[in-house]
């Protein structure tokens, strides 16, 4: 099991380095996806701090499923909702070591029907 979270960090660290020009300038989406749930957060690299983040726990999504389509697009909404009260709009998106598909790409739609550009 060690070698599987090692070729994932590997993935995720190799993601990483491709974003880390425009990370310089913008903050970055950072997903999680769990067996059960799904999190997401704004990271601004320069200061180190997270400006917004969201999951599937929220009590303001009430879904009885946090890993469906369904939760991972509420999610995304709800986090460019508050990435654009923190006044973010522009960010890059940080897939980590998963592949840009599923609940990935939902959560990624999600946010960008809720506003936020990458």
């Amino acid at each position: 099991m060690s070698n599987m979270k090692n070729l994932y960090h590997r993935r995720a660290m190799r993601n990483r380095a491709k974003l880390s020009r425009a990370a310089t300038v913008r903050p970055r989406l950072s997903v999680f996806r769990s067996s059960k749930h799904i999190y997401a957060q704004v990271i601004d690299d320069a200061q180190g701090v997270t400006v917004a983040a969201a999951s599937s726990l929220d009590e303001t999504l009430k879904s009885k499923s946090g890993a469906n389509l369904d939760a991972a697009s509420a999610v995304g909404k709800l986090l460019a909702e508050r990435a654009k009260q923190a006044g973010i709009t522009d960010v890059v998106f940080d897939r980590g070591g998963y592949i840009y598909h599923g609940r990935v790409k939902a959560l990624a739609e999600g946010a960008r029907e809720g506003g936020l550009n990458f």
